[in-house]
């Protein structure tokens, strides 16, 4: 009986030790990782506003003030008012852009300038 305790406390403790080993090596890692899923909103938002001449920033119907972590998604928009898919960084005041629609006024503009053309 003695020994089936005792190989049976081995086993559990093999076993949690294996399961330890799986963990992260460093221990900060995924602490940080989850506290990073935290500040940024996991579902996306729709935000309308105009886009800086770089797009690096964006500037909201609020007037709030973006910084575009991933500017390349806004490119060929600089300047235009545009309604956004984004996730927000509040924290950061950052925003990243998952899908750009022009503005309503714009597309109007730019059908009218392409007629004139013709």
């Amino acid at each position: 009986m003695k020994k089936l305790m005792l190989i049976s406390f081995a086993l559990v403790l093999v076993m949690s030790l294996l399961a330890l080993a799986q963990e992260n090596t460093k221990p900060g890692e995924m602490k940080q990782e989850s506290m990073k899923a935290e500040k940024t909103s996991t579902k996306a938002v729709s935000l309308s506003g105009k886009v800086s001449a770089d797009a690096k920033t964006f500037v909201d119907k609020d007037n709030k003030s973006w910084t575009v972590s991933n500017p390349e998604a806004l490119k060929g928009h600089e300047g235009h008012e545009v309604t956004l898919k984004a996730h927000e960084d509040a924290t950061k005041n950052e925003i990243h852009v998952l899908s750009v629609k022009m503005g309503k006024g714009e597309m109007k503009e730019s059908t009218k300038k392409d007629e004139m053309k013709k």
